[in-house]
């Protein structure tokens, strides 16, 4: 069985966030005060409290790519994932790294996006065709 993981983060505005992690990325909002909000999203519990957020670089290379370090997401099948990807280009978000396959035909063949929330935490989203490829090598 998997179980849920609790991440908890700082945002700089509730108000943007509320939208963006429920309306953009389709989170359920649960309890809430003036200064945080947690959401359920993809069976995980999201704590978005207001605060700077955490610092990152693009320091991770994946492949001919550096990514922004550190960073947090989700693995979806990939039609959910594709699903995603068409939400946030209709909505407007700009790609850090736009969505694509990678490692094609090989072990683990999986599709990425990052982009970033807009207090600027990166994000990344793979999907799957099938699940049990995830740790594949």
């Amino acid at each position: 069985m998997i179980y849920p993981f609790h991440f908890a983060f700082h945002v700089t505005d509730l108000d943007e966030s509320r939208e963006f992690y429920g309306k953009v990325l389709g989170g359920e909002e649960g309890r809430s005060t003036q200064t945080w909000v947690d959401f359920g999203l993809y069976g995980h519990q999201l704590s978005l409290h207001l605060g700077e957020p955490m610092a990152n670089a693009p320091t991770g290379k994946v492949g001919a790519h550096m990514v922004p370090m550190p960073h947090f997401g989700f693995v979806l099948p990939l039609e959910e994932w594709q699903a995603l990807a068409e939400r946030l280009r209709q909505s407007g978000v700009t790609f850090v790294l736009e969505p694509q396959v990678r490692f094609e035909g090989e072990p683990g063949e999986q599709w990425t996006m990052f982009f970033r929330d807009p207090s600027g935490n990166p994000m990344e989203v793979k999907g799957f065709r099938d699940t049990s490829q995830i740790l594949a090598h």
